[in-house]
């Protein structure tokens, strides 16, 4: 079966978008920040 140009352009893809990504890599990099801040307190200089 073949697909004509209508139906090709109605063809949505899979995986994250990249704004997706970018927020679940943000999330990820703050929770890491919070455990580094507890587990190793340093004084503001």
């Amino acid at each position: 079966m073949e697909m004509n140009q209508k139906e090709l352009m109605k063809v949505n893809g899979g995986g994250i978008s990249f704004g997706l990504g970018l927020l679940i890599s943000a999330g990820i990099v703050f929770l890491i920040g919070v455990v580094d801040g507890f587990v190793r307190p340093l004084k503001c200089n």
